[in-house]
């Protein structure tokens, strides 16, 4: 019976969670930052819906034309619309970032849940090792970790996330040295309870709502983090391309053809306001709602 009395006590975060979602839609940030992300999201799923032209068709009369309504971002070098080039490359541009990011999610959860809910000597070695990653800027250690696995999408999306971890570990490891101390987890153990079924029942779904913030605030790090390393010559071996390496093709030619470095760059900037300012206004509005 002081088992469920005290597992009632728990915070209901699936409540505030909904509460949060309908302030969120009468925020206008909110509500631009969605509505980017969702013609993001069209980009990568239907291309061939939002760009009607070939982006590999080469046109010898259409060399690096200017903006116009042919061409809304122009043609590249080989006269290749740069429009449908950004549209088909939004594909491997978001799912190096979201891999990325559901990598640092996972492996920093996991090491900030085993610090956290076991202690000890466990808790001081994967601190330490955690310690060592934060002594480096992000991007750095990203550049080092896909130096020595070598350039391509999978090696860009784990060295960023390897550079993003730390943080969710340090998150999730003080949520669970806070739930691990509340009543109902000290029943839990108190009556038997396996220590996995208690991680599983109550310690994980209730330090699970600081990770997806982080992760909505970690996707826009991971996009520009991925983009930079691609733009250095790291991303996708051609022929494919991501917004880094439009952006990055496009160097040669800023003083003629602007346009081949300015659009491909501010899709990526546009994507990463877009999910930090859902993220943050999604914290803040669930914030407001406990």
């Amino acid at each position: 019976m002081v088992f469920e009395t005290s597992e009632q006590l728990a915070p209901p975060p699936s409540t505030r969670t909904r509460h949060a979602l309908r302030r969120l839609a009468r925020s206008p940030a909110a509500i631009v930052a969605t509505l980017t992300l969702l013609v993001m999201l069209a980009f990568m799923l239907v291309p061939d819906l939002v760009a009607g032209q070939d982006p590999e068709a080469v046109s010898p009369a259409s060399l690096l034309r200017p903006p116009s309504w042919e061409h809304l971002f122009g043609t590249d070098q080989l006269g290749r619309d740069l429009f449908s080039r950004v549209v088909h490359s939004a594909r491997p541009a978001l799912l190096v970032a979201l891999a990325a990011t559901g990598f640092a999610v996972l492996a920093g959860s996991l090491i900030g849940l085993l610090a956290g809910f076991l202690g000890g000597w466990v808790d001081a070695v994967l601190m330490r090792v955690v310690d060592v990653l934060l002594a480096f800027p992000a991007l750095l250690l990203a550049l080092a970790v896909v130096a020595v696995l070598g350039s391509s999408a999978v090696n860009v999306a784990i060295a960023v996330g390897v550079s993003n971890l730390a943080t969710f570990s340090r998150v999730v490891r003080a949520q669970v040295l806070h739930v691990r101390t509340r009543p109902y987890v000290a029943a839990a153990r108190l009556s038997g309870v396996r220590a996995p079924l208690v991680v599983l029942r109550h310690v994980i779904p209730n330090a699970a709502g600081p990770v997806v913030l982080l992760g909505l605030l970690g996707l826009g790090v991971a996009m520009l983090a991925s983009s930079s390393l691609s733009f250095l010559g790291f991303g996708p071996r051609p022929p494919e391309t991501d917004w880094g390496t439009l952006a990055a093709a496009g160097r040669d030619y800023l003083g003629s053809a602007w346009w081949l470095t300015t659009f491909p760059s501010l899709v990526v900037v546009a994507t990463v306001l877009a999910a930090t300012t859902f993220g943050r206004v999604f914290q803040q509005q669930q914030g407001e709602g406990r």
